[in-house]
C-alpha cells in the first residue's frame, strides 16, 4: 500500500468520525474541497463537488446545527441521525479513498467508515442524554456547539492533515468506548 492510499484512508477515517459528529458538514467540507481543488472524489462521488450538491449540503448543514439548539428535538434528531451517521460515515470514506479494489474499498467504508461514526454519534447520543437529564436540557446548547466545531475541525483536519486527524479518533474512541462501557455498566447496575 503506498502512502497516498494511506493518507486517502486517514482522511476518510477522519471525515467519517466528523459525521458521527454533524452529519452534513464533511459533506460541505468535501464539496468545497473538491470544488477548490484541495481534493480529488473517487470518480463515483464526483457529484459530491459540484454547486448543485454545494448548495444542498449548505442548506442542510445549517438546518441540522439549528435543530440542534432546539431543547428535546436535539434528542429526537440524535435517535433518527443515529443510523444516517453509520450511512454517511461509509459514504465519506468511500468518497476519498482510491485506487484501490472495489472490495477492499467498501469492506473498509463500511466497517471503519460506518463503525467509527456509529461510535462517535453513540457518544454524542449519551452525552446529550445525560445533559438533557442534568440541566433540563439548557446545556444541550453548548453541548451542540462543541458537536459542531468537532465536526468542522475533524473536517478540515481530515482534509489537509490527516495524520493528525487519524491520531485524534483513535483518542476519541478511547474514550468513547470507556465513556459507554461505564455507562451501560452503570445501567445494569442499578437495573439489577
Amino acid at each position: 500500500m503506498n502512502f497516498e492510499i494511506l493518507l486517502t484512508i486517514l482522511m476518510g477515517i477522519g471525515l467519517s468520525a466528523a459525521s458521527g459528529f454533524r452529519i452534513f458538514i464533511p459533506f460541505l467540507v468535501i464539496s468545497i474541497a473538491s470544488l477548490t481543488g484541495n481534493l480529488n472524489l473517487a470518480d463515483s462521488f464526483s457529484w459530491i463537488g459540484t454547486f448543485p450538491a454545494l448548495i444542498t449540503f449548505g442548506v442542510a448543514t445549517v438546518l441540522e446545527i439549528a435543530g440542534y439548539y432546539i431543547p428535546w428535538v436535539d434528542n429526537i434528531l440524535d435517535t433518527i441521525t443515529s443510523p444516517m451517521a453509520v450511512i454517511a460515515g461509509a459514504i465519506l470514506m468511500a468518497s476519498v479513498v482510491t485506487d484501490i479494489s472495489p472490495l477492499f474499498k467498501w469492506t473498509l467504508a463500511i466497517i471503519a467508515g460506518g463503525g467509527i461514526a456509529g461510535t462517535i454519534q453513540a457518544l454524542t447520543g449519551v452525552t446529550r442524554v445525560a445533559s438533557s437529564v442534568t440541566t433540563g436540557g439548557l446545556g444541550n446548547p453548548a453541548v451542540s456547539t462543541v458537536e459542531s466545531g468537532s465536526s468542522l475541525t475533524l473536517s478540515a483536519f481530515a482534509i489537509f492533515i490527516p495524520v493528525i486527524a487519524a491520531i485524534v479518533v483513535i483518542v476519541l474512541l478511547v474514550w468513547a468506548t470507556k465513556t459507554l462501557i461505564n455507562r451501560f455498566t452503570a445501567k445494569s447496575k442499578t437495573s439489577s
